[in-house]
């Protein structure tokens, strides 16, 4: 082997005296690059294009800022990026502040981002036509979505900046025109945090009870003066826009001149050019108003009087075809009097009948003639009159024919052998008995003679048997009555003897 070669290629490293080129370790090399990086660009400002840009949930945010030829990485801090007066996007061109570091644990550099600016116009207006293009894509610009403004507000809100002209304009022009009760909510119209302060106001209005302590406004008015694309970069935020969109109330947006266009304007439900035209669209004019109502209320009038004289015409017009009064009056007039007169002639022939009538049978009612009638009636009646042996003999016919029936009722009454010792039983009731099973299960009994009655008790086994207690000659005694035991009869005193021995 060549003896050269083997002296360049050793197995260990070592350390030659006077060598000013000693191995560093990685971590001091890094080191020693990052200190002279941060020497060198401690503050750097970079233009690129955004791409790859998240939000941490610590709130940090990560991107790389890129061109046709390069990409550097960046971070911004929390604090910093909370302070943003745009939302950054993918492909938007920006100007970032800030210094360049390494990150030695992957052996890479980046810039750490303090501020950051869009660069120029031309990257606002590509923004600003990026997120028009997401929110009408979400339905936020839709015609149907637009209220109709009514017609005379009572209570109107304005966000807008308390101090500037845009108020004093608005508040004048609403003066002229027609006054009405106007809510201001103060708030930033430009700057950091403005569009946070427009959101929440609107999001206010939006929010408020109908029946709470303030009155709720029936109109939003959202205004600023005019400015640069730059100003009003605040009613082009997201979120203001989406305020704009959601708000419950009809919203008129009336920022900057006439020149100027925000997204506000896609998505309120009325885009006035000026603050002080949005104050004209909000109320009417009250003097034209109440001139309009003058002439409305005199057209009205003039209206009225033109149908009544129209229906008078037409009216008259019907009059004079129509026959008159006396005309149809005179035949029914004339049909009276005829039924009148007939009436007095058949009164008086109707009298002269009765009379006549009356006439014919006046006699018939003279003293005479009554008394002679009299006395021929009674007569008659002499005539008619019973001798007594007639009567004696229907009499006795009458009483043989009683003894008769009297006898054969005798013969089958039940108490006839009671004279002859015999006895009747009957349940307390009065109900018939006549075997031992049913005196055993009525138990108290009355015992009927020929003198009267006696009552008794029946002592013996009772026999065990589903019919009822007593043979019910009564149908209408149920089988619950008979069972329930029998109240003990009143004695009743056998009546005398008063057969009718004669009829007179």
């Amino acid at each position: 082997m060549d003896d050269s070669l083997s002296l360049d290629a050793k197995l260990l490293a070592e350390t030659n005296q006077g060598d000013n080129a000693p191995p560093l370790s990685v971590s001091e090399i890094s080191g020693s690059l990052k200190r002279v990086v941060e020497d060198r660009f401690g503050y750097v400002r970079i233009r690129g294009e955004i791409s790859g840009y998240k939000r941490a949930a610590s709130g940090h945010v990560y991107l790389a800022l890129k061109d046709d030829k390069a990409v550097l990485d960046g971070v911004m801090w929390k604090g910093n990026a909370g302070r943003l007066a745009f939302a950054p996007e993918d492909g938007i061109e920006v100007v970032v502040s800030g210094k360049l570091t390494t990150y030695p644990g992957r052996s890479k550099y980046q810039v750490v981002i303090d501020k950051m600016e869009l660069a120029g116009e031309g990257a606002l207006m590509q923004l600003f036509e990026k997120l028009k293009a997401k929110l009408a894509g979400e339905g936020l610009f839709d015609a149907d979505r637009k209220r109709a403004i009514p017609f005379l507000p009572k209570t109107i809100g304005v966000v807008t900046s308390p101090t500037g002209s845009v108020i004093r304009d608005i508040l004048h022009r609403l003066a002229d025109r027609c006054p009405s009760h106007v809510i201001v909510w103060p708030v930033l119209v430009q700057g950091e945090g403005a569009a946070k302060q427009i959101a929440a106001a609107i999001n206010g209005f939006s929010n408020m009870p109908e029946d709470g302590a303030a009155e709720r406004p029936d109109l939003v008015i959202v205004a600023r003066g005019g400015g640069s694309i730059e100003d009003l970069w605040s009613f082009n935020e997201e979120e203001v826009v989406r305020a704009v969109a959601n708000c419950s109330i009809p919203l008129i947006s009336a920022v900057g001149h006439e020149t100027d266009t925000t997204l506000c304007d896609f998505a309120a439900d009325l885009r006035a050019p000026t603050p002080t035209a949005a104050a004209e669209m909000a109320v009417p004019v009250r003097a034209e108003w109440l001139a309009s109502l003058s002439e409305s209320k005199a057209r009205m009038a003039r209206s009225v009087q033109r149908g009544l004289s129209t229906a008078q015409e037409r009216l008259e017009a019907q009059r004079r075809l129509m026959p008159a009064l006396t005309d149809l009056l005179r035949p029914h007039q004339q049909r009276l009097d005829e039924l009148s007169e007939a009436m007095k002639y058949a009164l008086g022939q109707a009298i002269s009948s009765a009379r006549s009538r009356f006439s014919l049978s006046d006699g018939a009612l003279k003293p005479a003639v009554l008394r002679r009638y009299h006395d021929r009636a009674m007569e008659r009646l002499e005539a008619v009159k019973l001798s007594p042996a007639l009567l004696t003999k229907r009499v006795g016919e009458a009483a043989q024919r009683l003894d008769g029936l009297a006898r054969l009722l005798n013969q089958v009454s039940p108490d006839g052998p009671l004279k002859r010792g015999y006895a009747r039983v009957s349940s307390a009731r009065g109900q018939f008995i006549g075997s031992r099973e049913d005196a055993l299960f009525a138990g108290a009994v009355n015992l009927h003679f020929h003198d009267g009655t006696v009552d008794a008790e029946i002592v013996g086994a009772a026999v065990q048997t589903s019919r009822p207690r007593v043979a019910p000659d009564n149908p209408l005694v149920t089988e619950k009555q008979a069972s329930q035991p029998a109240a003990k009869p009143k004695r009743v005193k056998k009546p005398a003897d008063d057969r009718q021995q004669d009829l007179f």
